[in-house]
């Protein structure tokens, strides 16, 4: 007999793979990108993540003089 997590995690995540948003059942870790607070969130990961990346290579200052 399974026995209930005491401590489940209740984030929710955008699967890269299946292109879908998971919370309890959720596939592999490589494949997911959050967690998130929301169903709502996840559901804009990559949009998430592109921003984040732009906003990563805006501040990047590599190269630039000074």
């Amino acid at each position: 007999m399974a026995t209930e997590d005491p401590n489940p995690d209740q984030g929710w995540y955008y699967n890269t793979r299946t292109k879908k948003v998971e919370h309890h059942d959720r596939g592999r870790s490589i494949d997911l990108l959050g967690p998130y607070p929301d169903e709502a969130t996840a559901g804009r990961a990559l949009e998430i993540a592109r921003e984040r990346t732009r906003q990563a290579d805006a501040d990047d200052k590599w190269g630039e003089d000074e």
